[in-house]
């Protein structure tokens, strides 16, 4: 069975990104055609990067980094929830990718963004690192409203729309990670 991973991109202290990558795994977890699983960057405690040789190479030599590329590796697809931060994703998120490279190639990629216009820049930011990363990124995406979809900027209360918005994003990175595997 394919393993996805939903990443909460989000390391902040009261962030929005733990509700919604919860929520995504919820609705991910009443399907039946692959195994997901929530991945907190938080439990990573990622430093800035901190090794010597490029990621590229693959030697890695931090235990930090170890434990990382062990995790990623056992995936075949991800789902990145990412807050928007000045029009783009969170250095927390952009960190922790930058930590790997060959973890992530021929691997699919669907995202969940939230904030002010829905995440919208943070993904498109995001399409242009996993594009550079080999990784297969999907056409649907989900846009989470700070206005609609959140009470007050901060109790997490998805539309009803959302939902499907979420299947169907993951209909894509399933398929797309099916047929990766076989260049991996």
């Amino acid at each position: 069975m394919l393993k996805i991973a939903v990443i909460l991109g989000s390391t902040r202290p009261g962030r929005n990104g733990e509700a919604v990558a919860r929520w995504v795994t919820d609705v991910a977890k009443k399907r039946n055609d692959a195994y997901f699983e929530l991945v907190d960057l938080a439990d990573y405690n990622l430093p800035l990067l901190d090794e010597p040789i490029p990621a590229s190479m693959g030697q890695y030599s931090k235990p930090h980094t170890i434990a990382w590329s062990e995790k990623i590796n056992s995936f075949d697809g991800f789902v990145f929830v990412t807050p928007e931060y000045n029009h783009a994703t969170s250095g927390a998120l952009k960190n922790a990718i930058d930590f790997l490279f060959h973890e992530w190639k021929d691997k699919a990629a669907g995202f969940v963004g939230y904030g002010g216009s829905g995440g919208a820049r943070a993904i498109e930011n995001l399409r242009l690192i996993v594009g550079e990363l080999h990784m297969a990124d999907v056409r649907a995406q989900v846009g989470l409203s700070l206005m609609m979809d959140f009470e007050n900027f901060s109790l997490f209360k998805p539309a009803p729309h959302q939902e499907a918005a979420v299947n169907t994003m993951l209909d894509q990175v399933i398929a797309w990670s099916g047929a990766l595997k076989t260049l991996r």
